[in-house]
């Protein structure tokens, strides 16, 4: 039987993944990589157990080795690999408004789970209710619309098994799917595991636009999901939770018809619970039919962010670095380069004082401040571009020299991401594209923080200690 102190430990077992941003030095003894980025300096015999978990060796079961995967784990420089669960304890939730067309996919690519479908006053819901009927899933109605988070949250309270996966209508899964990730709730810190959700390929342009820029595609890399992690989120159209984790924290908030499965998963982290996303499964989601429909739908999620900051702050930042990198690059946009470089300069020198007791210190502060400053202006670009467009259009307005960086800004990441292979059309054409999804979103923001109020969604955030873009830990493994 495990002590209440093992509870909180990985489960033996289980294998560990690098994070594909980890840098391992010194033999290993040095881990640079996590999420916020940190040092972790681990001892010799620590370096030797993750050389052998990252060879393939499964978690023993050893209080001083689970302690120290614990550790890594949520440092985010290790992600788990779980076995598939054979009968896996859970009963899928969908909620329904007036897809009749997803639908008998959807509940088709389930098999066998138990399934409830709330449909959320569907105007067609004599032909929801006989879809429902021909597969087998247990149907609750609303008699008004209340919106998608009260639909999942009343689906919530029919459900009698451990775990919930709440599936949107026009998801469909594969077999084995959900064996395949509730094989995470072994750790009992766990609350919450996602899927990679792609996009349905297809040949029309806004099928393979979408197979490229789908907000619900998170990518291929596993992450720790937690506010200003680089995988903040994950969508509620496929995501698997513990009951319990879900109820105690009162459900989907639904005041929200937009952003309640972000705020949901921040209310999760908060709460004391990981949350995981898992691209080695994967789910196909249906893309909007039309570019009016698609573009309603960015405008959709911009308009979340102004009640999410409302909730929950600066974690909706539309940009986030450092002092030093916003100031570097806002004298590189007022068109002085060599300032920009001496602040950047500058910060790095900061740096390389905190880390001279580090091996080979001079190279860790090039990588650490060089990828920090680019992520940096990648960052305020992308912001330019989807946020910022209304106030940087006026810039250029009154200042003019200001153009070529603005320019830059709102099409170089598009640039760079069509370079990268990220080619849903030709060039000019894939950047038309993003630029009309770019100013979509940012009028839902506009729109929302308007009738809200609320400038949250538009302020970028600075952290303090702006020169400590990391934490240095020690290990006793």
């Amino acid at each position: 039987m495990e002590s209440r102190a093992d509870e909180t430990l990985p489960p033996a077992g289980i294998r560990l993944v690098a994070d594909t941003a980890l840098d391992r030095r010194d033999r290993g003894r040095l881990l640079i990589g996590g999420a916020p980025l940190r040092i972790i300096r681990l001892s010799d015999a620590g370096a030797e157990i993750l050389a052998a978990w990252l060879d393939g060796a499964p978690l023993a079961d050893d209080g001083g080795a689970r302690t120290l995967a614990r550790r890594l784990l949520d440092a985010a420089v290790v992600h788990p690999v779980v076995d598939p669960i054979r009968d896996p304890d859970t009963t899928v939730v969908i909620p329904a408004y007036n897809d009749a067309d997803g639908l008998p996919c959807c509940l088709a690519s389930l098999g066998d789970l138990p399934v409830v479908v709330v449909d959320d006053a569907s105007r067609n819901s004599a032909e929801i209710a006989a879809i429902c009927e021909r597969h087998g899933a247990q149907l609750i109605r609303h008699d008004t619309n209340r919106g998608p988070a009260a639909a999942r949250n009343t689906g919530l309270g029919a459900v009698t098994t451990s775990l919930v996966a709440f599936v949107d209508t026009d998801v469909e899964a594969w077999p084995g799917w959900l064996n395949h990730l509730v094989g995470h709730f072994a750790d009992r810190r766990v609350a919450a595991v996602a899927p990679r959700v792609r996009s349905r390929p297809g040949d029309s342009g806004l099928e393979r636009y979408e197979a490229h820029h789908s907000p619900l595609d998170l990518g291929d890399n596993r992450a720790l999901v937690a506010p200003k992690n680089p995988v903040s989120y994950v969508p509620a159209a496929a995501l698997v939770a513990r009951v319990d984790a879900v109820t105690e924290i009162g459900g989907f908030d639904a005041a929200m018809r937009t952003g309640e499965d972000v705020d949901l998963i921040w209310r999760l982290v908060d709460s004391g619970g990981t949350v995981r996303y898992d691209p080695s499964v994967d789910v196909e989601h249906s893309p909007r039919r039309t570019w009016p429909a698609l573009l309603s739908q960015r405008r959709k999620y911009g308009s979340s962010a102004a009640a999410l900051g409302a909730r929950h702050g600066s974690r909706v930042a539309p940009a986030r670095c450092s002092g030093w990198s916003a100031a570097a690059w806002t004298a590189l946009a007022a068109g002085h380069p060599i300032v920009g470089l001496g602040v950047a300069a500058g910060s790095a020198a900061a740096l390389k004082r905190k880390l001279d007791s580090l091996p080979d210190s001079l190279a860790i502060t090039a990588r650490i401040a060089g990828i920090g400053h680019l992520h940096a202006g990648y960052g305020i670009a992308r912001a330019v571009a989807r946020v910022w467009w209304p106030l940087v259009a006026l810039l250029a307005l009154i200042r003019p020299r200001t153009r070529p960086m603005i320019v830059a800004a709102v099409f170089g990441p598009s640039l760079l991401d069509w370079v990268r292979g990220s080619r849903p059309a030709g060039l000019i054409r894939s950047l038309g594209l993003r630029l009309a999804d770019d100013l979509a979103y940012g009028t839902g923001v506009w729109k929302g923080v308007l009738e809200t109020g609320d400038l949250t969604a538009l302020t970028p955030d600075f952290p303090s200690g702006s020169t400590q873009t990391f934490e240095t830990q020690a290990d006793s493994g």
